[in-house]
């Protein structure tokens, strides 16, 4: 078997910001929702079986408590943050397995549903569907992959080494370095993509960048520099490396028999036919 893993929450934004706006009989925003589900529908029609959703049911969480920066709902279009409930409320009409999260993130059940399921042996492959780079650090081999929908590019192992230069284990610390602006916090100055890449392909751990430079092999105008700032920044990185590792021991389900999808529920009818009566406008 396929398990296919959804990202719920970016895709409620992909699809806000690439649909007309649609209203339905009551005036509310419906268009994002409409277009995850009809993309849902198509995966079944194309012969997909076993499916999770992962949402972000309040922005916030404990990482919040651990980084005053890291993101918040602020800023968010209300149209599209009005949505959020009915798309649990939609996928689990479905007959979806959903996982809407409160003290973690969606990044985090799709962690722990992609170790679940990896541990699984009747799992084929394990495609986590989502684009955020977090994500790479549990791709395993050619088995656990990240699944780009949009662009239908699945990013094995070796996909990700290329993008980012480092394995996925080490996909933390890179973030711990470079930082991650859709989440929040800045990484450390100085320290860029190519010049992380070449430091944590030697020592693949912050803990194992020794503090002379010279061990480092790398371009020595930059090094001398990247070394202080480590010494000096060394907590922010640890701190940083923290909010970028999921939480992989989250409850999600038993077994991956759980995800395996036998149809819509009686209530979803009444919902498609909201969804179908909706007015769509070209303007939002």
């Amino acid at each position: 078997m396929r398990v296919h893993l959804i990202d719920g929450t970016y895709e409620l934004f992909r699809f806000f910001y690439a649909v007309p706006s649609a209203t339905d009989a009551e005036g509310r925003e419906v268009a994002a929702v409409r277009g995850v589900v009809g993309s849902i529908l198509g995966m079944f029609n194309r012969g997909v079986t076993h499916v999770g959703v992962a949402t972000d049911h309040v922005i916030e969480s404990f990482r919040n408590r651990l980084w005053p920066g890291y993101k918040t709902g602020a800023g968010i279009d209300p149209n599209l943050l009005a949505q959020f409930p009915l798309l649990e409320e939609a996928v689990s009409a479905l007959g979806v397995r959903l996982w809407p999260m409160i003290e973690f993130e969606a990044d985090d059940a799709l962690a722990a549903a992609a170790a679940r399921a990896e541990a699984d042996p009747r799992a084929e492959k394990v495609l986590i569907c989502t684009p955020d780079k977090d994500l790479a650090q549990c791709v395993r081999g050619d088995r656990v992959v990240q699944l780009i929908r949009r662009t239908n590019v699945e990013l094995d192992e070796a996909a990700v080494v290329r993008k980012f230069g480092v394995t996925p284990s080490s996909i933390p610390d890179y973030l711990a370095l470079v930082g991650d602006a859709a989440d929040g916090y800045p990484g450390l100055p100085g320290w860029g993509a190519k010049s992380t890449a070449a430091v944590l392909a030697k020592f693949p751990r912050l803990e194992l960048i020794p503090p002379d430079w010279k061990q480092w092999h790398v371009n020595a105008a930059s090094a001398a520099s990247l070394a202080l700032t480590l010494e000096r920044d060394r907590h922010l990185a640890f701190l940083f490396r923290d909010l970028a590792t999921l939480r992989t021991a989250i409850p999600v389900f038993e077994t991956v028999d759980e995800l395996e999808w036998k149809g819509p529920t009686e209530r979803f009818a009444a919902l498609a036919a909201r969804f179908d009566a909706a007015k769509t406008d070209k303007k939002r």
